[in-house]
């Protein structure tokens, strides 16, 4: 092995290479990633200055700071970056978490891409959200399509299960606190505060001392269900609140007002926008505002005994029909009706799937789903409420429907689902898609796992029972119906393992 550091081991010789996340790491087409993503991060052009200069010859005209520009710090590895997102979501870790555990565990370098391990963290962690947002919406579908086809061409998955899905919407939470009048209000009169001051404003009251109070008012008030004295409260904060941003008004238009930060004008105008809606928004209002640094954010209500309502955005995510694997994961701001988001999830699903070789034909969906029939007329639509005229095999695809539904509890558990902290609408896409691509990667672990514990079986078959009539003696109906579920087949006196189950 060529080894160019002599004083130190590689990692391939310290880890145990059948580990399911070091067999991973030579399965992924890490090449092919980097290939798509690297225009992404490439230098920009540029013109360059034309300059005129003289020589003895006479005057010349001359081009200065033409082409690519090397300066400032060199990027990371992409394979490196592209690692880090994967183990961030298999792993349900922020990204501090991540990056103090990648320096320690040595299988992670490995899967890294990295050849010598190395007791330091391997970027600082805001990168890993720069990384993320450089990438943009088509670079994590890029990194989920990586763990489709790896599992196909892994052949843990057979193409043809890729002609019937499974679809369905949740709820992506966002990292809010719960909404009540009385909190948003007393946050709006605080972040105007502290805006104005910023921008060099001096307000005759602050109301700090009251405002604190009628929080802690309130908040004993509804513990104790006394609305009416409640309503009064959150009424004074309605009106100290419009008495601060009626002065930060005034002053923003007084003629001798002078700007101190060049941000600042334009971040409390946006933030008085804010603070107006919340003022101003009553109880039975349309498209309110939960949160004053997340506008985005929508109550959606899901009909559970536990948490009738849900504040963050709609998602929706396709898994194959018979193995589980995700297809395809998209949010949809706006709350719309779930019919309506199956033919922009069906386009990313054939669009992650487009180099498998089989077209997607059967969805099998609830009754959420109703009458969208001519928006997918290539697509036949499964649900309940066509029971009377379903075929027996059609209803036995329908039964399994509820297999969508642990996926997605494990999206939100393990896959970091349940709790956006990413900013904006599209930070809500990209936490989606890469909780996505970590649910498939523990899928691949698993599979990985499982079809190497039956070839390790194979191998210890083939040295115990040389030939198809010793295990037909020996085993029995229910062993040879248990061999044929672990996929071993008799073939011709000799035992061989199928193709699922063959691993370089």
């Amino acid at each position: 092995m060529h080894t160019p550091d002599f004083f130190r081991s590689r990692i391939d010789t310290m880890i145990n290479l059948r580990d399911p996340l070091a067999v991973l790491a030579t399965r992924l087409p890490w090449a092919q990633i980097e290939a798509l993503l690297s225009p992404k991060f490439e230098r920009p052009n540029r013109a360059g200055d034309l300059l005129e200069s003289s020589d003895l010859l006479g005057s010349v005209q001359v081009v200065v700071g033409a082409g690519q520009s090397a300066a400032g710090r060199p990027r990371l590895p992409i394979r490196l970056m592209v690692s880090l997102v994967y183990l961030k979501h298999s792993y349900n870790l922020s990204d501090e978490e991540l990056v103090a555990r990648w320096s320690e565990n040595v299988l992670w370098q490995f899967f890294s891409g990295m050849e010598y391990y190395e007791h330091r963290q391997p970027c600082d962690p805001t990168q890993i959200g720069r990384f993320r947002r450089d990438i943009g919406e088509d670079g994590m579908e890029l990194l989920l399509k990586a763990t489709i086809d790896t599992a196909v061409s892994a052949k843990a998955i057979k193409p043809a299960e890729f002609e019937r899905v499974i679809v369905d919407t949740t709820v992506q939470e966002k990292a809010i606190a719960h909404p009540v009048d009385s909190r948003l209000l007393e946050i709006a009169r605080h972040k105007v505060v502290a805006a104005a001051k910023r921008a060099g404003i001096q307000l005759k009251q602050t109301f700090a001392k009251e405002g604190k109070e009628l929080r802690r008012r309130a908040g004993g008030y509804a513990h104790a269900k006394q609305f009416k004295r409640l309503r009064k409260v959150v009424k004074r904060q309605r009106t100290i609140l419009g008495i601060v941003m009626r002065e930060v008004g005034r002053k923003i238009k007084a003629p001798g007002f002078v700007v101190q930060h060049p941000k600042a004008p334009g971040d409390l105008t946006t933030l008085l926008q804010r603070a107006e809606r919340i003022r101003t928004q009553q109880r039975h209002d349309k498209n309110k505002l939960y949160a004053l640094h997340a506008p985005e954010v929508e109550c959606i209500g899901k009909g559970k005994a536990r948490k009738p309502y849900e504040f963050g955005v709609k998602s929706a995510v396709v898994v194959a029909h018979k193995s589980g694997l995700m297809l395809g994961a998209k949010t949809f701001p706006g709350n719309p009706y779930d019919g309506h988001t199956l033919n922009a999830i069906l386009q990313q699903s054939a669009k992650l799937t487009r180099d498998v070789g089989t077209t997607l034909k059967q969805v099998v969906v609830d009754l959420g789903f109703r009458g969208v029939d001519a928006d997918n007329p290539d697509k036949q639509i499964i649900h309940r409420g066509k029971i009377k005229s379903m075929s027996p095999q059609q209803k036995g695809w329908l039964r399994r429907r509820q297999a969508i539904e642990p996926a997605i509890g494990h999206l939100k558990s393990d896959n970091r689902m349940d709790r956006c902290w990413l900013q904006g609408a599209l930070g809500d896409l990209l936490h989606t898609i890469g909780c996505a691509a970590g649910y498939n990667l523990r899928w691949l672990l698993r599979a990985i796992a499982r079809l190497g514990i039956a070839a390790v079986f194979l191998r210890l078959l083939q040295s115990v029972v040389p030939a198809q009539s010793v295990i037909a003696a020996s085993c029995g109906a229910r062993g040879r119906m248990w061999i044929q579920r672990m996929g071993i087949f008799v073939t011709g006196g000799t035992i061989t393992l199928a193709d699922e189950l063959r691993w370089a």
